[in-house]
């Protein structure tokens, strides 16, 4: 049992490894104990979304199929029953040593049901109700892993990083999504900006943006700002070995949005990402930073070690 338990501990760590390597960098930043938790959160949304979105081999039906059958697996588990299965013994071994909330679960496997049948959404409203479940709840789930003086006002913070990471995520990755058939830019900001699906199926394939994409997109990165302003309180409130991690992931992620800026809000000419060195500064800072020091916000505007709040771009 024990070397079950471990070795599905090893599986999530991987997964992790290979698909998240902003966010497993930041990671090793945890203190040892915590971070087979982290990589097990992390290999159970990763695990799904691969289910979900792996469109070449395996029809909607099918992966409906999938998803329904290893949720049921999940969910017997949660209820004590026996689970046979590479990762799911470390899902919920980490979720029985914090008790963690099952309605986060829950609401995380509804939205990837979603990502079966819904291709994209009218309003940003109706968005945020497919991110509740896909970001939002993430960041629940991971606040007793890290710890906090205060849980309560830390919450919302957490839950906004969330959404903040999904946003920036939805912004570099607009031609990975229509490749999918999906789109997470609302459906009422292409309208605004005079852009449709169409127009963004044409940059894709041209690896070129007009200027009315870019403008959109300049618009999404400011709505992402938002949301990293409103986690920004939230990290200097977490326990003091978990802060480094937390303060990497946020520049990094955020460092997209200033990546994106760049290159002129085009992101079909490339795939924004943050340089290694970059990458490696990032972290060395936040471990030097004192526990309770504010994070610098993310954007255009942004300088580092500063707390610039980005404007809107003209």
């Amino acid at each position: 049992m024990e070397t079950d338990l471990a070795a599905a501990y090893d599986r999530c760590r991987e997964l992790h490894r290979r698909h998240g390597r902003t966010y497993y960098l930041a990671t090793r930043l945890l203190p040892a104990w915590k971070r087979r938790h982290v990589h097990a959160l992390y290999g159970f949304t990763r695990y799904a979304d691969e289910i979900v979105d792996r469109i070449e081999d395996a029809s909607p039906d099918e992966r409906a199929a999938r998803l329904d059958g290893w949720s049921a697996r999940f969910l017997a588990g949660l209820d004590g029953a026996p689970v046979d299965d590479p990762l799911l013994p470390a899902v919920l071994h980490t979720i029985a040593v914090f008790d963690l909330d099952r309605a986060d679960f829950a609401a995380f496997l509804r939205s990837m049901a979603m990502d079966l049948t819904v291709t994209s959404y009218r309003t940003y409203d109706d968005l945020l109700d497919y991110m509740e479940g896909s970001a939002a709840v993430i960041g629940t789930m991971m606040l007793p892993i890290l710890g906090s003086s205060d849980p309560v006002a830390a919450r919302e913070p957490a839950r906004q990083l969330g959404l903040a990471f999904q946003l920036t995520n939805f912004v570099r990755d607009v031609a990975e999504d229509l490749d999918r058939g999906r789109t997470y830019l609302p459906d009422e900001d292409l309208a605004a900006f005079g852009v449709t699906r169409q127009d963004l199926l044409a940059a894709a394939a041209g690896r070129r943006s007009t200027p009315r994409i870019r403008e959109l997109i300049a618009y999404e990165v400011t709505r992402a700002q938002a949301h990293y302003a409103a986690a920004a309180p939230g990290i200097p409130l977490l326990a003091a070995g978990s802060q480094a991690c937390m303060r990497t992931a946020y520049a990094l992620y955020g460092g997209i949005l200033d990546e994106v800026a760049a290159q002129g809000y085009d992101v079909f000419a490339r795939r924004a990402r943050v340089p290694g060195r970059r990458r490696l500064a990032v972290a060395g800072r936040a471990l030097l930073a004192p526990p309770g020091t504010p994070v610098a916000l993310p954007g255009p505007g942004r300088r580092e070690g500063g707390l610039v709040t980005a404007g809107v771009p003209s």
